[in-house]
């Protein structure tokens, strides 16, 4: 529960008037030491796989409609299992979701391992991506409502801010670690993204024995009956806070619009003419960006106007995505990506933060499984229209791959600072939002 520590926890220094303590304070919480750490290698392993995944498509069907097709696999499970998922996170044991998911995952990635050593058709490896989707959307809410259990709240800031930092760590090194794992066992196999799924799995493997060493365990106090009344709390939740609605719709159209990641493959092939090791570079290049802003929250006061740096932060990406729309150049994409990451982990923060604080305990499940429905299928459904833009406007019309991934990203980096003007002018509230509590 809020406020309240496990016994093993060490004592923590003395809260600091704005209520954030010692900036990693919260890392004396063993619980929550064990959940961020198996977050890590979970997170490190998924994004290898989408590395792998991305790598191995392009390299056998050179289609960017291929690409866009992987962010349509995982986003068809999200949408048709989300409503069930917090459901299930608000009636079960969150720890025991979150183990289960883990697991699921790792089938996945079994199955995967086997399709790239068998060279089964392409169809196979959008099935196991679909498994994937499922095992994501049941996980990601009984992960997010279960980590505001395991730190007092004055520290629940803080773990939010490491929380996903940790995540885009894992996204720094996942990509250069595939891209390695790649180059190196090309020289000794056939079909070397399969090292990388059988890594995955085994990183599903640690994570689960992690999560499982948690003391803190989540007990559900009145099981709700399945039904649409239950199912649907926590839209009605969101919709009737204009805060939370309005923010998680800020970040759902500035990634769907925004996102530029489904396409460097082809940026890096095509545009920048450069090899697996420019794609991992630009690959790593977001999560580097969020690292950076990681520490810089961590060791500056809360934000006093969150929902104004909010706003600013998403139009900044809109700006540094044009710019990498634009880039001819490595190593100017890599710093715009990085812009696009730091500014992104801003809105991030904040966003997290006031779904949890402001969603009683027994609603957190499905008002989680909302909020990821909202800000995953925007991820998944950005990387299917970011590369349908560039199949309609590149080879369609008779231009080239890299004209039309160029055409995708400027219009999309355009269209998310469209939206941050609306968002302002619908939602006034998030420009006057205050300090995050």
């Amino acid at each position: 529960m809020h406020g309240q520590e496990s016994p093993e926890n060490l004592p923590l220094p003395p809260v600091t008037p704005d209520g954030a303590g010692h900036p990693y304070a919260v890392f004396q919480n063993r619980d929550f030491r064990f959940y961020i750490v198996a977050r890590f290698i979970a997170s490190l392993g998924q994004q290898m796989l989408a590395y792998a995944v991305g790598w191995e498509l392009y390299a056998r069907t050179h289609s960017l409609l291929t690409l866009g097709l992987v962010g349509l696999a995982q986003m068809i499970p999200m949408v048709a299992c989300t409503l069930p998922a917090g459901h299930v996170a608000d009636s079960f044991n969150r720890k025991k979701i979150i183990l289960t998911t883990t697991l699921l995952m790792g089938a996945a990635s079994l199955g995967l391992m086997l399709i790239s050593l068998l060279q089964a058709k392409v169809f196979w490896i959008y099935l196991c991506l679909i498994v994937v989707g499922v095992a994501r959307t049941f996980m990601w809410p009984a992960s997010a409502a279960f980590l505001p259990s395991l730190v007092p709240r004055h520290q629940f800031t803080r773990a939010v801010t490491f929380n996903s930092g940790t995540f885009q760590l894992s996204s720094i090194a996942g990509p250069m670690l595939g891209g390695a794992v790649i180059t190196f066992a090309s020289s000794f196999f056939e079909h070397p993204a399969a090292a990388v799924y059988a890594l995955t799995v085994l990183a599903a493997l640690v994570c689960f024995t992690l999560i499982l060493l948690i003391g803190r365990d989540h007990k559900v106090e009145k099981r709700q009956p399945i039904s649409f009344k239950s199912l649907a709390v926590g839209f009605k939740f969101v919709f009737e806070n204009k805060i939370i609605l309005g923010t998680i719709t800020l970040d759902m159209f500035a990634v769907l619009l925004g996102g530029a990641t489904a396409l460097l493959p082809a940026y890096a092939k095509d545009i920048l003419k450069t090899g697996p090791g420019g794609l991992g570079l630009l690959s790593a290049a977001m999560p580097i960006g969020a690292v950076v802003c990681m520490f810089w929250l961590a060791h500056r006061p809360q934000l006093q106007k969150a929902g104004r740096a909010m706003l600013w932060s998403v139009a900044i990406f809109g700006l540094a995505t044009i710019a990498f729309g634009f880039s001819q150049w490595l190593w100017f994409s890599f710093v715009m990506l990085a812009v696009c990451g730091g500014v992104d982990n801003v809105s991030v923060v904040v966003r997290q933060t006031l779904v949890q604080i402001l969603t009683p305990d027994e609603k957190r499940g499905r008002v989680s499984a909302v909020n990821s429905l909202f800000i995953g299928t925007s991820n998944q459904l950005g990387e299917f229209e970011s590369g349908t833009v560039a199949y309609l406007f590149g080879p369609v019309i008779g231009n080239t791959n890299a004209t039309g991934a160029i055409i995708s990203v400027v219009s999309g980096g355009i269209g998310t600072i469209l939206v941050v003007l609306a968002v302002a002018w619908i939602w006034p509230e998030i420009r006057k939002y205050g300090k995050l509590a």
